[in-house]
């Protein structure tokens, strides 16, 4: 904690005092962001938000996963998160007959709470500034040499603040595009289990068709519960440990919230680039956004129609289809809003105002040069990284082959005997879980179309060499029958999908007949073709890119001393807040700040796909059987709200929090008009998407007749 007085000078000048907009640090809140805070209503101290000698806010928001963010609720290690956030993990715990996604689950005692298999919670323990020892480091370095060293040095500082003997982990994390570094330290606790989760007719209704849009009628919730040794230590699952007794739960309000109400979100933000240039923007909406929409589009249909045939099918490929649809809708929309907005122009308007000032300044008057030269060389071959990645290894059985070259790569190579045993042996492994997930008449259509689509869409001259003249061979590489019998012939051929020539290469390791077999041949193809001509262009674009930020950044600081900024998301603690807030997307049409059950009973559509409810759901709800969850304003249950709050993904599942600092909601989305928001935050059309917690208790109490989850609670009803 020593050099944090250096890195709170510098953010105390950069705090904004206006608009909803950024993604704060509360561990170095300034007094200027606090008393905007305040002015909108806060009513607690800092100290109450963020302290390290003391519990506070900060001690009950969680790491939730590897992706999402949780917070805990009793003091009994009670967590709740949204629903997508323990999808996976649910998936993996549910079979055909005990199906929890579809059914619910809700444990009435500890003994019944199922272990979630891969899951983890981190809390923040403490953060350390390190730019100095840093920048000690990487002064004087090629931007290549820079970003090379700058690994090095982060991963040894990590291991540094790291003790994996007590499960304490540090990360270290660039700030201002690089112009900061600070260190953020875990504890990570490895024994979570699942307490409760509603019908994923309820926690994902609307699916696809209402995802990032308001109204919103989701009930996007789960509950788990973090288990550590009697003293309080983390461990892995074991039917001896107990319940965590936290530093800090936070107190539930059952109050409810009204236009222009206080709304404040802690929570773990993954990415945001809104000091992105023209140039990228320029990128996004060419390449990047339109590429991943449309390879995506093709792969989730072709799995849908796969899911609607059996029921087995369907949750087996439900986490999968659900984690590719989330972001396919996103990159749509962000791509349209970016241009709707003309977020370009508006990068080109300020970079012309820079290069104006700069034009003077050696460090900076080359740097707009710099970057077109980067952008032009990287340019051309952009669209296929993105087909290799989204496309090709989008086929399931194309991303478990090239996990396969490393072990070519040490069968090969003299000396590497050892490394190659145990790198077979951890493919034997993967291969086991790839089998599990693997549904092979969605996969092959989707490696057929995939390859076809990265033969029309990418330049030939780009394409791997012979690999697609090799496919002539079964017809017209214009039409979709050639890559259908072509990818036909690669499944039937393959030891990959073969127990019997799976185990005898494993028994008797040949690189001669791995190098043979079609799925390794056709997705190290691609991969090598990728590796050898076009990696070493796209890291040194990105070395470019990143050090030329660097400097950017650093320019405009000192072009605007004073101007209020803040960093981007890196999936470190932030706190963002706004007010509970209506609005008008479009002419003639209002967005009220709240959804309610009414709107629920009118989606209904018995047996559909996203739009299906449960009988007692529906009994409930058609009876008003609300009880203390009533919102009484409304006359109605209160099922979603919206805030002006600045979130990203990684804040999924985020606590939404009162004036006094109580749990009015779970942050699960952002809406469609403002899906510019990683590179442009719109200060007009932002809203965060928000469960009620009333309506979370409704569906746990209630719906789930688990009033034993509730009674944990500490519950405010004035």
């Amino acid at each position: 904690m020593k050099k944090i007085a250096l890195l709170l000078a510098l953010l105390l000048v950069l705090f904004r005092s206006y608009a909803d907009e950024g993604m704060w640090l509360p561990m170095l809140l300034g007094q200027q962001v606090y008393n905007d805070m305040v002015k909108k209503g806060l009513k607690l101290t800092k100290d109450q938000l963020y302290a390290i000698n003391k519990p506070s806010i900060k001690d009950a928001i969680v790491i939730f996963g590897n992706g999402c963010t949780g917070e805990i609720v009793s003091g009994q290690g009670l967590i709740f998160t949204n629903h997508h956030c323990g999808y996976d993990a649910v998936a993996s715990l549910s079979t055909v007959e005990h199906n929890y996604l579809h059914d619910g689950f809700y444990a009435h005692n500890f003994q019944e709470e199922l272990p979630g298999q891969g899951l983890s919670v981190r809390f923040l323990d403490s953060v350390v500034d390190v730019t100095a020892s840093v920048e000690a480091q990487l002064q004087g370095l090629s931007a290549a040499d820079r970003a090379a060293k700058q690994t090095q040095v982060l991963a040894d500082i990590a291991a540094r603040y790291s003790n994996p003997a007590i499960h304490v982990e540090a990360m270290v994390s660039p700030l201002f595009k690089g112009n900061q570094f600070i260190v953020f330290i875990y504890t990570r606790y490895t024994d979570i289990r699942l307490v409760g989760i509603p019908p994923e007719s309820v926690g994902k209704f609307g699916g696809d068709t209402d995802n990032w849009e308001w109204p919103r009628h989701t009930g996007d919730f789960s509950v788990w519960r973090v288990y550590a040794t009697h003293d309080g230590k983390p461990n892995d699952y074991d039917p001896s440990n107990i319940p965590l007794k936290p530093r800090y739960s936070l107190p539930v309000s059952l109050k409810g919230v009204k236009e222009g109400d206080y709304a404040m979100i802690f929570g773990y933000p993954g990415s945001t680039n809104r000091y992105e240039t023209s140039f990228g923007v320029k990128y996004e909406t060419d390449i990047f956004d339109p590429s991943i929409v449309s390879l995506r589009d093709a792969r989730l249909r072709l799995m849908m129609d796969r899911m609607k045939t059996d029921p087995a099918v369907r949750l087996k490929l439900a986490s999968s289809y659900a984690s590719i649809a989330n972001y396919w809708k996103f990159f749509d929309g962000e791509r349209k809003q970016l241009l709707k907005y003309d977020v370009y122009g508006q990068k080109k308007t300020f970079e012309d105002q820079f290069s104006a000032w700069a034009a003077s300044k050696p460090a900076y008057a080359s740097l707009f040069k710099d970057y077109a030269r980067a952008y032009a060389a990287w340019t051309p071959y952009a669209k296929g990284r993105v087909y290799l990645n989204e496309g090709i290894l989008g086929s399931t059985l194309m991303q478990f082959c090239a996990s396969l070259i490393q072990v070519e790569i040490a069968m090969v190579t003299p000396g590497k005997e050892a490394v190659a045993r145990q790198a077979l042996a951890a493919a034997d492994k993967a291969r086991a879980a790839f089998l599990k997930d693997e549904d092979m008449p969605s996969d092959m259509k989707i490696l057929a179309a995939m390859l076809q689509m990265y033969y029309t869409d990418i330049p030939h001259d780009q394409q791997p060499v012979g690999f697609f003249e090799g496919l002539k061979q079964y017809g017209d590489l214009k039409t979709a029958s050639t890559y259908q019998t072509y990818v036909s012939s690669v499944f039937s051929n393959t030891f990959v999908l073969n127990d019997t020539k799976w185990k005898a290469f494993v028994a008797n390791p040949d690189a001669t007949v791995l190098q043979g077999d079609p799925a390794y041949a056709a997705a190290a193809s691609f991969i090598r073709s990728y590796t050898q001509r076009y990696a070493p262009l796209y890291t040194q674009f990105n070395a470019s890119i990143n050090d030329l930020g660097r400097v950017y950044l650093k320019g405009v600081m000192e072009q605007n001393p004073g101007k209020p900024m803040y960093p981007d998301a890196t999936f470190t603690m932030r706190v963002t807040y706004g007010n509970v807030k209506s609005y008008n997307p479009r002419d003639a049409v209002h967005y009220d700040y709240a959804c309610t059950m009414k709107g629920v009973l009118e989606k209904y559509v018995p047996g559909d796909y996203e739009f299906d409810l449960p009988p007692k759901f529906l009994d409930l709800a058609r009876a008003h059987d609300y009880g203390v969850y009533k919102d009484l304003a409304k006359n109605d249950m209160v099922v979603t709200f919206i805030t002006t709050d600045d979130i990203t993904g990684g804040n999924s599942g985020s606590p939404v929090l009162n004036a006094q600092g109580e749990l009015i909601g779970l942050a699960f989305d952002g809406n469609y008009e403002a899906l510019s928001h990683k590179i442009a935050f719109d200060p007009v059309y932002n809203r965060t998407i928000c469960v009620d917690i009333r309506y979370v208790l409704w569906c746990i109490d209630k719906l789930g007749g688990a009033p034993n989850i509730v009674s944990e609670l500490n519950i405010k009803k004035v």
